[in-house]
C-alpha cells in the first residue's frame, strides 16, 4: 500500500480526523451518475457538476420529452467544450413502471385510514378518493392485504410525499385501497410500485424502443440503464435490438435491478449485463429494510469478482432540499464505496435538487475519504482468490500490472487499450493509484463507410471505478510502431502532468501490447 493510505483495520490516529481534505484533479477514483433535469439542465449548473466531478450524465426518460431532453443534451455537449471534461451520456428506460396522473396539478391531500380508489380510467380527475393509472391490470395481479407505494419521482413511503396503500378489495378494474399514512402527493405525475407483485408489461417497452431508435441513434449513447430488469432474457432482448441500429451495437446495457424478480434472477442477468445499477429505491421497498443492506453487499461483490461495474442509488436523498447530507446519508456513502462500488447514481438530487452541484462536490469528497482506508491488498488478494487458477493471459498481465505499481508505489498506471477491455481488468483489482486509459483509435468499415471507433470506449471508462480515460489522435491507429507508441506515451503523460497526478521523480507502470504480447514496463520520470 501506498504510505498516505490508512487500512480500517489499522488503529487511525483521530488528528487524522481532523486533517482538511486535499483537492485535485480527480476528485475521487468512485464515478459520480447525476441525472439531469430542470434544476441542472443549463450549461453553467453542467459545468459545475462536471468540475464537481460528474462522470455520467443520466437522462430519465420516464418525464420529459425528446426535445426537452435533447435541448439538455445540447447544453451538455457546450459545457463539456467549455471544462474540456469527458462525460459519457446514460439513456434510463421507463419500462414497466406504473404511474398515477393528475391532469390538472393540483395538490392531492390523503389522510391516513382513508380509502382512495386506483382506476385504469385515465379520463378521470385525480382526487383524495380516486387516482386514476396506467395499468389496466393492477387488478388482475393483487389481493387483498398487498402494498402498494405511490410517491414523486422517488419515494420511500415513510415520508410525507409519499404514501403507502394497503389492498382492502377489488372492483372489476379498480382496486380499492386503505390509506396507511398521511401525505400530500403534489405535482401532474407520480410513480407507483406494487410490491412483490409482478407486472406483465415488457421490459423494453414500445416508448422505450422509440426513444432509442430517435434520440438514442441521433445522439449515440454510451449506456442504456434498463430498467425493471428482471430476467437475462430482457437484456439479450435488448442486445438484439441495439444490434439492428447502427453505432449502438457498441453501446452498453446496465441492467437496473429493482424487484424480487429481478433479484432471484441476479446471476444470470450480471452474465448478460454490461454493468449493474442497484436501484435500493423500489427494491427497497420490495425488501424489508433489514436485507437491503445484505443485497447491496452481495451484489456489489458479485459484480467486483466478475469485473462489471456496480452503480448504487438513493444515497444522500435529502440533498434534494438541503446543503448537507445527514450523518447517515453521509455514512452509507463511504460504505458503498468500501464494500467495492464503482459509482454512485444521484436521481433527485441533481434532476430537481437545489443544490446538485455542492450535492456532487460533497458525494466526491466522501468517496475519496472512503478511499483512502480501503483495504486493497485485501481485496487484492481476494479477487485472485476467486479468479483461480490457471487466469488467462490478459488477466495475469493485468493483475501482474496492479501489483507492480503497488510495490513500487506508482503514482499513475497507464494503458493502451481500443476496446477499454484492458483498462477494466486492470481496474477491477482496484489499484490505489489513477489508470489512466489511453483509448487508441480503430479503423473499422462496413464496407459502405469507414469510420474510427474510440470515443464510445473512451466515454464508456467513465462509469469504471479508478478509471480516467482520453482519447488518442486517430492519426495514430490501434496497430502502431514502437515509436507511435513513445509518442502517445508522452501525451498521455504530459496530460497527467497538467492534470497534476504525475510529478518529477515518479515511477508510472505502463500496460501495453507490443506485437502479439501485453508488456508490463515501470518508467522512472526524471526533471
Amino acid at each position: 500500500m501506498q504510505g498516505t493510505h490508512l487500512l480500517l483495520e489499522e488503529p487511525i490516529r483521530m488528528i487524522s480526523v481532523l486533517e482538511p481534505s486535499k483537492t485535485s484533479f480527480f476528485p475521487a477514483m468512485t464515478k459520480i451518475v447525476g441525472t439531469l433535469g430542470p434544476k441542472s439542465r443549463s450549461v453553467e449548473v453542467i459545468e459545475g457538476c462536471l468540475k464537481a466531478g460528474l462522470s455520467v450524465a443520466r437522462f430519465d426518460f420516464s418525464w420529459g420529452s425528446d426535445e426537452y431532453h435533447q435541448e439538455t443534451l445540447e447544453n451538455l455537449k457546450k459545457a463539456v467544450k467549455n471544462t474540456k471534461k469527458l462525460c459519457a451520456v446514460m439513456l434510463d428506460t421507463l419500462g414497466p413502471e406504473l404511474q398515477v396522473f393528475n391532469k390538472n396539478g393540483t395538490p392531492i391531500e390523503l389522510e391516513a385510514n382513508a380509502v382512495v380508489t386506483l382506476t385504469p380510467d385515465s379520463s378521470r380527475e385525480a382526487s383524495s378518493e380516486l387516482l386514476p393509472i396506467n395499468y389496466a391490470g393492477l387488478a388482475q395481479v393483487v389481493k387483498q392485504g398487498d402494498t402498494i407505494f405511490v410517491g414523486q419521482y422517488l419515494f420511500t413511503g415513510s415520508e410525507t410525499t409519499s404514501v403507502w396503500l394497503e389492498v382492502a378489495e377489488v372492483k372489476g378494474q379498480d382496486v380499492v385501497c386503505l390509506v396507511k399514512n398521511a401525505a400530500t402527493l403534489a405535482g401532474s405525475l407520480f410513480t407507483m410500485h406494487a410490491s412483490q407483485v409482478r407486472i406483465d408489461l415488457p421490459t423494453l417497452s414500445d416508448s422505450d424502443k422509440h426513444v432509442i431508435s430517435t434520440w438514442g441513434v441521433k445522439n449515440n449513447i454510451d449506456f442504456i440503464s434498463l430498467s425493471y430488469t428482471r430476467h437475462a432474457e430482457d437484456v439479450r432482448q435488448t442486445r438484439a435490438y441495439l444490434s439492428k441500429l447502427g453505432d449502438l451495437n457498441q453501446t452498453q446495457i446496465f441492467a437496473k435491478i429493482e424487484t424480487i424478480e429481478g433479484l432471484k434472477h441476479f446471476d444470470e442477468i450480471l452474465q448478460e449485463a454490461d454493468g449493474i445499477i442497484l436501484s435500493r429505491g423500489n427494491l427497497g421497498i420490495d425488501l424489508p429494510p433489514e436485507k437491503v443492506f445484505l443485497f447491496q453487499k452481495a451484489a456489489v461483490y458479485k459484480c467486483n469478482m466478475a469485473g462489471k461495474p456496480s452503480i448504487i442509488t438513493r444515497v444522500v436523498d435529502s440533498m434534494t432540499d438541503n446543503l448537507r447530507p445527514t450523518r447517515a446519508e453521509a455514512t452509507d456513502v463511504a460504505n458503498a464505496v468500501l464494500d467495492g462500488t464503482d459509482g454512485i447514481l444521484l436521481g433527485a438530487e441533481t434532476l430537481r435538487g437545489l443544490y446538485p452541484v455542492e450535492t456532487i462536490s460533497i458525494v466526491g469528497k466522501i468517496c475519496a475519504e472512503a478511499e483512502k482506508v480501503h483495504n486493497q491488498a485485501a481485496y487484492f488478494k481476494k479477487t485472485v482468490k476467486y479468479v483461480g487458477e490457471p487466469m488467462t493471459h490478459l488477466e495475469s498481465i493485468a493483475s501482474s500490472a496492479v501489483r507492480a505499481a503497488i510495490k513500487v508505489k506508482a503514482s499513475v498506471i497507464v494503458v493502451f487499450t481500443s476496446s477499454g477491455r484492458a483498462a477494466r481488468l486492470i481496474a477491477k483489482y482496484r489499484p490505489t493509484m489513477p489508470v489512466l486509459a489511453v483509448v487508441i483509435p480503430r479503423l473499422t468499415t462496413n464496407w459502405l463507410k469507414w469510420s474510427f471507433t474510440g470515443a464510445f470506449q473512451a466515454r464508456q471508462c467513465l462509469a469504471v471505478r479508478g478509471i480516467f480515460p482520453m482519447l488518442a489522435d486517430p492519426k495514430h491507429a490501434a496497430e502502431t510502431t514502437s515509436a507511435t507508441n513513445e509518442s502517445i506515451l508522452k501525451i498521455a503523460l504530459d496530460h497527467g502532468k497538467a492534470a497534476g497526478i504525475i510529478k518529477p521523480h515518479d515511477r508510472i507502470v505502463v500496460f501495453q501490447k507490443v506485437g502479439d504480447s501485453s508488456v508490463v514496463k515501470i518508467i522512472e520520470l526524471e526533471e
